[in-house]
């Protein structure tokens, strides 16, 4: 670590050159040299030149490109949304120019108004590699999928993943990170369950701390039942969330960024990019972030370091490698987590509300030395090898680790009744203290991913194919124990407010003991092979079809005071995926449906010795994507309906035993739309419906939303102005927020139902980008707003907080 710290010391110290462009063939290298021009033999600027798997150059101001690669075969594309792709096969010779023209079917009129709006079309949607995992724009994806680019993230001040979601239609946040080893990352709900972010680049990238956005590039949610491309493991019925990392790139640069705001928030980042070689094939980015953020509670706070470096290393033109790594370390207080006691009954706390409880908002509860230790190593190596123009392999190998050890404060809330032993004493004025801690936890994730992707011709009819193996091994070793301290009221007056400590905690487990002791150590394998194929049977009409046969291996749970192992199982499981594209006008506007699947390994038997099956998911969905008016305007419009069945759940002939065939039920609408209406102006909008319920299952919950669905409404809106370079050059601003309604978070018949009620956050923010310099300042939950979020419990949000940023960039 040492040598390291003193290489990235170095690398902030080095000067400021810049490296010098040739247009000189020798060395056994060849130039691809051209023009690009409209089809009345104008000259068409700053258009995106596309060498498929290689590279990406900018036309100038004349229209012309030159590339400098390898000897060999390749695809040339010019490709404009909304507009027919120019392509062009090109064969590079050694120490040789090959020259290369090219004519858009735009006219000069129309081109000028798409490059204008290109340098401001900040949030339309991009095209991503990986949802697919194969080469599909978004209008030729039968998936849905929200991109949350970089361009936002820096328009809205964004430090952490948890920030950028609020920016994904249909996506709200249920519950805080606690930092925990294997289960600590922020969870998230979609579609109606529950989903974290534990993928990075398309493989397994769990981090159980608050996510840091330091080398975040952009974020892709990708809906609906996901595991016949990406496995059940890390994924979802609601969907998945991959970030996207930043890449090195072949010159120096990068960026030294200093922020600050109220509730003690502090935070100091820096990304350096630099080649290592003169001949620019070997190339390093450093991304390193310190971030302290306190609480607007009494007590409380988060502080962590991330240190994430990327070494790419272009062997030749066929031949590279990419290796990332992820070093979180931090000290963190977790949020207060407030559950109802088992057996509890709503009506018993006199209120149904979160906002009629007498707790305290304000305070938290507890001691800052309560705090937990965390850390996650995660390492990445990626090598891309082209067969030929058509054919090319990726291999993957990525191993995550993460670690804990420290208290994890939680409370009950309890009835006067529960507290006082008077069945008539009415109302909720009293929590219980409790801790679960981790001990030297430990969890581990290793994946071995080989793809094979390339395109051929069956006739006329053009295919992408993919196909894949995939090893996934996940090993947990963890220890979770705790007790309850006490009794408090929940506001006013508490002597015993600050008892809530270490010191207490230790005397209360040396002299009492833990009230329970829950360890977990076990070992899975996933085996799995896939395969997709995209057909264009037209230049209008696409058909994708996927499956994946996946062997699940526990090697069960090992029982560390006896030595011995149960629970051991196997399954094995197809998913399969179907998908229709279809463009009435070209480029423009697609109609498209999926059949998408879903599953969750079940082990144990039912009540007659049946052993469980997975539990599967199927959907069913439709809409239309859009991009009109030049890239001006996008959208996706769905509606989706998602059946779970073989649902294990408890026997009403006998409890005791279980039986697995209870269903669930979702199904809604999402619509989401980016817009340019005028030059600097952009908007992001999203609207999300969804109904959730058990169609069979016990006679407690049958018919009824379950706690874990989230809201069934939601809403998020943000518009960014950047005023006319020729007023105030680089001056923008931002307004946005998000509506979430009501969420039933306890719904039962035996126990009642519990809401945490609707709430409307706004947020804005302010920027000056100078080039080389950018002031930003944000203001989050203006209206200083309380609310509450969660499933099955509740945590209070952040009140009204701002913070403000100053970059430098070289």
């Amino acid at each position: 670590m040492k040598y390291i710290l003193h290489y990235l010391l170095l690398l902030l110290l080095l000067p400021v050159t810049g490296f010098a462009k040739t247009d000189d063939p020798a060395g056994g290298m060849g130039i691809i040299k051209g023009q690009v021009t409209t089809n009345d033999n104008k000259p068409a600027a700053d258009v995106t030149i596309y060498l498929k798997g290689i590279t990406t150059v900018t036309t100038g101001d004349n229209g012309t490109f030159v590339i400098k690669v390898a000897p060999g075969d390749y695809d040339l594309q010019v490709s404009l949304t909304g507009y027919e792709t120019v392509s062009r096969e090109v064969t590079v010779t050694e120490n040789e120019v090959t020259n290369v023209n090219l004519q858009l079917r735009l006219s000069r009129k129309e081109l000028r108004e798409v490059v204008v709006t290109s340098g401001r079309m900040k949030f339309r949607k991009q095209n991503s590699e990986f949802v697919a995992k194969t080469p599909l724009t978004n209008l030729e994806n039968p998936q849905v999928y929200t991109t949350i680019g970089k361009e936002l993230l820096a328009d809205q001040l964004v430090f952490s993943v948890d920030d950028a979601m609020k920016n994904a239609p249909g996506l709200t946040k249920m519950w805080e990170a606690t930092g925990r080893s294997g289960d600590g990352g922020s969870y998230y709900n979609a579609r109606g369950f529950i989903m974290q972010s534990q993928l990075r680049n398309g493989v397994a990238g769990n981090v159980t701390s608050k996510i840091d956005a330091a080398n975040l590039e952009r974020i892709d949610v990708i809906k609906g039942p996901s595991a016949t491309l990406f496995g059940s493991i890390l994924t979802s019925y609601g969907g998945l969330i991959n970030r996207v990392t930043k890449k090195p790139y072949d010159h120096l640069g990068g960026e030294f960024t200093i922020a600050a705001g109220n509730y003690g928030f502090s935070r100091v980042s820096a990304d350096v990019n630099t080649p290592l070689d003169a001949a620019k094939n070997v190339l390093l980015r450093i991304n390193t972030a310190y971030n302290y953020d306190g609480t607007f509670q009494d007590n409380g706070f988060n502080k962590s370091f991330v240190f994430a470096p990327s070494l790419s290393y272009k062997v030749n033109d066929r031949l590279s490698f990419l290796f990332d790594a992820e070093i979180y370390a931090g000290r963190n207080f977790v949020s207060p987590i407030f559950f109802f006691p088992y057996g509890q009954t709503i009506a018993s706390l006199g209120t149904n509300r979160a906002d009629k409880l007498p707790i305290d908002y304000n305070r938290s509860f507890t001691s800052d030395d309560l705090s937990q230790k965390s850390m996650n190593s995660n390492f990445f190596g990626q090598m891309n090898y082209r067969i030929s123009r058509r054919w090319s392999t990726q291999t993957n190998v990525t191993v995550t680790n993460s670690y804990s050890d420290g208290t994890g404060v939680y409370f009950y809330i309890l009835s006067n009744a529960a507290v006082t032993g008077n069945p008539n004493a009415a109302g909720a004025d009293y929590i219980s203290r409790n801790d679960q801690f981790t001990a030297n936890s430990t969890d581990r994730m290793i994946e071995l991913q080989q793809n094979l992707n390339g395109e051929f011709n069956i006739g006329r009819v053009k295919n992408r194919f993919l196909a894949g193996l995939d090893f996934f091994s996940h090993n947990s070793d963890q220890f979770f124990s705790g007790g309850t301290l006490d009794t408090i009221k929940s506001h006013g007056e508490i002597p015993t407010y600050r008892n809530f400590n270490r010191n207490s905690l230790s005397e209360l487990y040396e002299t009492k003991g833990v009230d329970f002791v829950y360890p977990v150590k076990n070992n899975t394998n996933t085996y799995s092979v896939y395969a997709s194929d995209v057909a264009n049977l037209t230049d209008r009409l696409m058909v994708l079809a996927a499956i994946r046969a996946d062997h699940f291996v526990n090697f069960g749970n090992y029982d560390i005071t006896t030595g011995t192992v149960s629970g051991n199982y196997d399954q094995t499981t197809l998913s399969p995926k179907l998908g229709v594209v279809f463009q009435p006008v070209k480029d423009k506007v697609s109609l498209f449906a999926n059949y998408q699947n879903g599953f969750t390994n079940k082990n144990g038997t039912a009540f007659d010795g049946t052993a469980f099956k997975p539990e599967q998911a199927n959907q069913m969905e439709g809409g239309v994507k859009v991009d009109v008016f030049g890239g001006k305007l996008g959208a996706t419009v769905s509606y989706y309906y998602i059946k779970v069945k073989d649902v294990v759940r408890p026997y009403a002939a006998n409890p005791l035993f279980s039986v697995q065939d209870g269903t669930q039920v979702s199904k809604g609408f999402e619509a989401e739309v980016s817009a340019n209406p005028f030059r600097g102006m952009s908007i992001i909008a999203g609207f999300s419906y969804n109904d959730s319920k058990y169609e069979k299952a016990d006679a407690d919950v049958e018919g009824r939303r379950p706690g874990t669905a989230g809201a069934p409404y939601s809403a998020n809106l943000w518009m960014s102005y950047r005023l006319p370079d020729h007023v105030v050059k680089g001056l923008g601003f931002g307004l946005g927020g998000n509506y979430v309604s009501d969420n039933k978070i306890i719904n039962s018949v035996s126990v009642g139902e519990f809401t945490l009620p609707a709430y409307t956050i706004l947020n804005a923010s302010a920027f000056y980008d100078c080039g080389k310099f950018r002031f930003g300042v944000k203001m989050d939950n203006i209206t200083n707003q309380k609310y509450w979020i969660g499933y099955t419990t509740m945590s209070p949000q952040k009140l009204r907080s701002f913070a403000g940023s100053i970059s430098f960039r070289f």
